[in-house]
């Protein structure tokens, strides 16, 4: 029994392990660190997270997403925002606290639409084509997330790159990355097993660009 156990578990960390190098390996050429070598995509999807930690103090992944959204803008890098995120609560908005401080940094309102419904990482990506019509965005986020939003890319036929923004130190970030490292392999089951779908599509919003 004991050789049983021991066996299902180095069977469950290879498998992690080999999703994580799978992920990352088929999408790190579509990463750019550069802000000035990244390509012009008329679309940027900023992937959401909570402006504030618990305790209230500034979210560092937040506030790096919305500069270098802000920063990419001012660049002719972007001529239109997807802020998509969580919006499940009337004192929880992710997109609507997105808005408001891209607006802050100097993007038109007229840029910037918003996706309540962006639940999860797969949700944002699907409903970026699903509902807004959008086959080739640039996804701004950190760097360990990007690979898996990538991914499920990917999978859905969509030309995606991804600009990152920076990432907090090692301390900050070590819960979010072992965090992630897991979430990878979920989205793998997600994408090849359980074939799973956003919890929210509805109609489709017309996104107007003007060249």
């Amino acid at each position: 029994m004991k050789r049983l156990v021991l066996l299902t578990a180095l069977v469950l960390v290879a498998a992690v392990v080999l999703c994580n190098v799978w992920i990352v390996k088929s999408t790190e050429n579509k990463v750019y660190t550069d802000i000035n070598n990244i390509p012009v995509y008329n679309v940027g999807l900023v992937l959401g997270t909570s402006h504030k930690v618990v305790g209230g103090a500034p979210n560092p992944y937040f506030h790096k997403r919305i500069e270098t959204a802000a920063a990419l803008y001012k660049l002719g890098k972007i001529q239109h925002f997807i802020l998509s995120g969580d919006n499940r609560t009337i004192f929880y908005n992710e997109p609507w606290e997105m808005r408001k401080a891209l607006i802050k940094e100097g993007v038109p309102d007229s840029v910037i639409t918003l996706d309540y419904a962006g639940l999860r990482t797969l949700d944002s990506i699907v409903r970026s084509k699903e509902i807004f019509g959008q086959n080739k965005i640039t996804i701004i986020t950190q760097p360990f997330h990007s690979y898996r939003a990538l991914f499920i890319s990917n999978y859905y036929d969509i030309d995606a790159i991804a600009m990152v923004a920076d990432e907090p130190g090692l301390e900050q970030s070590f819960k979010v990355l072992i965090r992630e490292y897991f979430a990878r392999a979920k989205a793998v089951l997600d994408l090849y097993v359980f074939k799973t779908e956003p919890r929210h599509l509805g109609r489709k919003e017309q996104i107007n660009i003007t060249m």
